[in-house]
């Protein structure tokens, strides 16, 4: 059973129509990559999903519940926004760190806003440690008491991939995860992506990393001018695509690399 569900999503900013009836399924534990060119919707979609922009069309449910449906929602308060959220964690291309607090902070705030807001009784101690927990995996443990701009841009991004799992979402979202990135980089913070899919986290990567995209994800969609031209798995989309539209773009992406 699918813990994702899109059915015909739609997007508009005025006249541009810049997603056009999105719709697909993800199962738990497996990872969605998503491909295409600059301003074929890729980022749009994800800010749908994690409720930062509200579609104009479509359903979105996860784990069977419905979180959005254009037929039924008109403006939906804060507080509904902010539940539905928790279902994502979204990693953005350029870190959105704090600077004024730590690493472990950055890290632990969010949670204890919540705990706050919804008097939990988790213990300081015990959300610490859950931090400390993420950085070891994320192979910067020492690095807790850091600021972000004492960093590399890759420790920065590991740092924002342990803040978006510390809140425990159901689907892990990554917009272009390394485009902010040096190549010498951009490695590192693949390596934790692909231990992330081999743990079984759910995932929707939008990432211009095709042989990443390849090797790491269960399934591929190439979408272009707001649309899914074609989906499939990655030896199908990427090593053997059906369209000529993905085929052009391909062969475009390696040209350049």
């Amino acid at each position: 059973m699918a813990l994702l569900e899109v059915h015909g999503v739609c997007k508009r900013f005025g006249t541009l129509e810049v997603l056009r009836g999105i719709s697909f399924s993800l199962e738990q534990g497996k990872a969605l990559a998503i491909i295409g060119s600059s301003g074929s919707g890729k980022t749009t979609l994800l800010r749908c999903l994690n409720f930062l922009e509200q579609p104009d069309q479509g359903i979105i449910l996860v784990d069977n519940e419905v979180l959005f449906d254009a037929a039924h929602t008109s403006k939906q308060n804060e507080n509904d926004i902010r539940r539905k959220r928790l279902n994502f964690g979204l990693v953005f291309q350029q870190f959105n760190l704090f600077p004024q607090y730590t690493v472990l902070k950055n890290i632990t705030l969010a949670r204890e806003l919540m705990q706050r807001s919804s008097h939990g009784g988790l213990p300081q101690e015990q959300i610490n440690r859950d931090a400390r927990d993420l950085l070891q995996q994320m192979g910067l443990s020492g690095k807790e008491n850091a600021y972000p701009h004492e960093l590399s841009g890759g420790q920065q991004q590991r740092v924002a991939i342990a803040r978006a799992l510390n809140m425990k979402p159901k689907i892990l979202c990554f917009d272009e995860p390394t485009s902010a990135l040096d190549p010498e980089l951009t490695g590192e913070v693949l390596r934790v992506v692909r231990s992330l899919a081999e743990r079984k986290t759910t995932m929707v990567i939008v990432t211009h990393e095709m042989a990443f995209a390849r090797d790491v994800a269960d399934h591929v969609i190439f979408m272009d001018d707001g649309l899914i031209v074609e989906e499939g798995p990655p030896a199908e989309v990427i090593s053997n695509p059906r369209e000529e539209r993905t085929r052009q773009f391909l062969a475009r992406f390696s040209s350049e690399g």
